[in-house]
C-alpha cells in the first residue's frame, strides 16, 4: 500500500487476517470446551503451531500474485491451513469417540471443516485468475463461518465464558503489539538510515505507543465475560465480531509503519492517504467495539452517541490537517486522541453505565 497499490494491499490483508485469526479462534473455542491437557492435546497444539508458521510463510506469494494480477498463489498458505485444520479435525474425532453427549456436534464440525479443506485444496491447485479465485473464496468463507453455527445447534459445547473472554483479550494484546512492533521496526530503519533522531521520529514513536495504549485501554473497559456467562447465545456475535477487531488493530499498526516510511520519503502516496491508512482502521476498530458492546451487553446507551460524535471529529481533523499541509507525525499524534475520548468518557461517567447494564443482565 505504501507503493500506491491500495487494492492488492487491502485484498491480501483482509484474506490473510481472516485466515490466521479464524484458525486460531476455532482452536480457542475447542480448547475452552475440551482441553484435556494430556500429551495428545499438547501434540495436536504443536501441529497447529507448525501449520500457522507454514501459512505465514505463504503470505508473500499470495500478496505477490494479487499484485501481478495473474493467478492466485495460495499453495503454501493452504498447506499450512490444512495442517492446522487436520489437527482440529483429529481433536473433534476424539470428542466424538469419548463424549456421547457431544458426538453429533463433533461430527458436524468434522464434516464442515473437512469439506471446506477439500474446497481450499482444490482452489489452491486450480490455475484460476485472481478475480475468479476470490469469487470462489466467498462460498468457502461462508461454509467456514456457518459450520460452527450449525454444529452448535446440535448441542452446545461447554465452553467457559471467562476463559473465552480471557483468550480473546490475550489475542487483542498480541495484536496491539503489532502497532508497537511496526512502529519500532520502521523507525529503526528511519533513524539509522536518515542520520539519527529527529522531532518527527520522536513524535511518531509517541504516537505509535499512544495508539497501542489507548486501544488496549478501550478494549478492557468492557467486562466481556459477564454478559457471555449469562447469555451464551451472544457468543457468536462476540466471536465473529472480533475478526474485524483483530484486523483493524493490525491494520492500524501497518498504517503507523507506512507513516514512518512517509517521513523517510519512501512511499508513493501523498500524506493525506498516509494518514487515512492510520485513521480508517482506527475508526473501524472503535466503531466495531461500540457495536459489539451494544449487541453483547444488549444495551443502547445514549452516552455512546456523544462519544462517537467526538471520536468522528477527532478522526476527521488529522485527515483535514494533512490535506492542508500539516506534518505526518503531528497528524498521527493527534489520532492518539481518538481512543482517549472513550477512555476518559468511561473512566469519568461511562463505568456507571456499564455497572447498571450488568445489573440489568
Amino acid at each position: 500500500m505504501a507503493e500506491g497499490r491500495i487494492g492488492p494491499g487491502v485484498a491480501g490483508f483482509v484474506f490473510a487476517s481472516f485466515a490466521v485469526s479464524w484458525a486460531w479462534l476455532n482452536y480457542s473455542w475447542f480448547a475452552s470446551a475440551f482441553d484435556t491437557d494430556d500429551w495428545v492435546f499438547r501434540l495436536a497444539t504443536m501441529v497447529q503451531m507448525v501449520g500457522v508458521v507454514v501459512l505465514a510463510l505463504g503470505l508473500p506469494q499470495m500478496f505477490a500474485s494479487i499484485d501481478r494480477g495473474g493467478t492466485l498463489d495460495l499453495g503454501v498458505m493452504v498447506a499450512g491451513y490444512v495442517v492446522m485444520r487436520v489437527a482440529l479435525v483429529f481433536l473433534w474425532w476424539q470428542v466424538s469417540r469419548h463424549g456421547a453427549r457431544h458426538r453429533a456436534t463433533a461430527r458436524s464440525y468434522m464434516s464442515t471443516i473437512g469439506v471446506a479443506q477439500i474446497g481450499w485444496v482444490a482452489l489452491a491447485l486450480a490455475d484460476i485468475p485472481v478475480a475468479a479465485a476470490f469469487a470462489l473464496v466467498v462460498p468457502l468463507l461462508v461454509l467456514e463461518m456457518v459450520g460452527p453455527f450449525v454444529a452448535e445447534r446440535k448441542g452446545g459445547t461447554p465452553w467457559h465464558a471467562h476463559h473465552i473472554a480471557e483468550r480473546y483479550g490475550l489475542l487483542v494484546i498480541i495484536t496491539v503489539g503489532e502497532v508497537i512492533s511496526g512502529t519500532v521496526a520502521s523507525l529503526d530503519v528511519l533513524v539509522h538510515g536518515k542520520g539519527g533522531w529527529s522531532l518527527d521520529a520522536a513524535l511518531l514513536t509517541a504516537a505509535g505507543i499512544g495508539l497501542a495504549f489507548g486501544c488496549w485501554w478501550m478494549y478492557f473497559i468492557i467486562p466481556w465475560a459477564e454478559p457471555l456467562a449469562r447469555h451464551r447465545e451472544r457468543g457468536f456475535a462476540f466471536g465473529y465480531g472480533h475478526l474485524v477487531i483483530f484486523a483493524s488493530l493490525a491494520a492500524t499498526g501497518a498504517g503507523v509503519s507506512v507513516a514512518a516510511r512517509q517521513l523517510g520519503h519512501e512511499v508513493a502516496i501523498d500524506p493525506t492517504t498516509t494518514i487515512l491508512m492510520v485513521a480508517a482502521p482506527l475508526a473501524i476498530y472503535v466503531g466495531v467495539l461500540y457495536l459489539l458492546y451494544t449487541v453483547v451487553m444488549h444495551e443502547r446507551d445514549p452516552f455512546h452517541v456523544a462519544l462517537l460524535a467526538a471520536t468522528a471529529l477527532l478522526v476527521s481533523l488529522p485527515i483535514a490537517l494533512a490535506a492542508a499541509g500539516v506534518g505526518t507525525a503531528v497528524c498521527v499524534l493527534l489520532l492518539t486522541l481518538v481512543p482517549a475520548v472513550t477512555v476518559v468518557g468511561y473512566e469519568t461517567l461511562g463505568h456507571r453505565h456499564v455497572a447498571d447494564a450488568l445489573d440489568r443482565l
